[in-house]
């Protein structure tokens, strides 16, 4: 499929035609990470942020009362002499 490359602002841009982001499963909302790879402009779906989610999933563990402590608390020797 061709493309041109169009001005955008003080940039240069293509237009991704709908059915080719449908196809791979991508949208404005998520991004993508661009690279250059054997001179080949490559356009790949960003990497999932570490621990995304997690925040949301301990907020519901919580309500739900299943967020007790495994171990139980236990302390250090010199915990006596801490100060708080």
């Amino acid at each position: 499929m061709h493309v041109s490359i169009r001005q955008i602002g003080n940039s240069q841009g293509v237009v991704i035609p709908k059915p080719i982001l449908a196809q791979l499963g991508l949208d404005a909302k998520a991004g993508v990470e661009m690279t250059i790879e054997d001179g080949a402009l490559v356009l790949r779906k960003a990497a999932r942020p570490a621990r995304r989610g997690w925040a949301e999933a301990a907020r519901r563990i919580a309500e739900v009362g299943d967020d007790e402590l495994v171990m139980g608390e236990f302390g250090n020797t010199e915990d006596s002499e801490l100060a708080w």
